[in-house]
């Protein structure tokens, strides 16, 4: 088990990332989102609430250059399930689970971001919480190393999450031009404390030049209550 405070000090470009887990009491589920930015367009970002979940919003609207990639809800409820991703596609996951579809089957329509060279991976979740239990599921849409040609697909499942433990995405394996793409299994990382410890550790724990927001989420596995912390760089 990795802890997630290492794996972001070392990692100056994790870019965007997704935590989802189990806290160490069993209570709560666990969801962490963040964006970092590199560009004056990427870092010109807030996160702000918008029904049960959140949007990103421009902090300087005269800054903002092409919204296309940077402007979108990464988090939406659609009643037992939360949807966190980094893009747009969280409209079509939630668009799909309305007609019925699974997670999986929603992001088919999707693939990576066209943002070449860096044809920045697409990742998502989804938790679902039903009559007191809990599972979750995370998904990657990627290039086959850098070809377009080819979206790679993976969806990883946990039906029964264990307690103090979360998994990790996020769409870059370190800083680099072209930006290279996260591979692998989701990291399996240590949830050992409460909401605000959490969030202090991510916050501290991202670059200090290169982190944008932050979203944190614990929901009550029995009642569906949750508690929400949002950080903005700026603010």
């Amino acid at each position: 088990m990795l802890q997630l405070e290492q794996e972001l000090k070392n990692n100056a470009y994790p870019g965007r990332g997704i935590l989802i887990g189990r806290s160490a009491d069993e209570k709560k589920a666990v969801i962490a989102y963040f964006i970092m930015g590199r560009s004056v367009n990427s870092r010109n970002r807030i996160f702000v609430t918008e029904g049960e979940g959140i949007r990103t919003q421009a902090h300087d609207s005269a800054k903002l250059a092409d919204p296309s990639l940077v402007i979108y809800a990464p988090v939406r409820v659609q009643g037992r399930y939360t949807i966190v991703t980094n893009g747009d596609q969280t409209d079509t996951v939630y668009d799909g689970l309305e007609k019925g579809m699974t997670f999986e089957q929603a992001l088919r329509s999707r693939e990576y971001e066209p943002d070449a060279p860096n044809y920045t991976p697409r990742i998502s979740g989804l938790v679902h919480i039903e009559d007191g239990k809990y599972d979750y599921a995370m998904s990657i849409l990627k290039s086959n190393d850098g070809d377009p040609d080819c979206c790679n697909r993976y969806t990883f499942s946990y039906d029964h999450p264990t307690p103090g433990e979360g998994r990790f995405i996020h769409t870059y394996m370190h800083d680099g031009d072209p930006l290279p793409s996260f591979c692998g299994e989701p990291k399996k990382v240590a949830i050992e404390r409460e909401i605000d410890g959490l969030t202090e550790t991510i916050w501290e724990s991202l670059n200090a030049d290169n982190k944008v927001s932050l979203f944190v989420r614990y929901i009550d596995i029995e009642t569906g209550k949750y508690e929400t912390r949002i950080v903005n760089k700026n603010v």
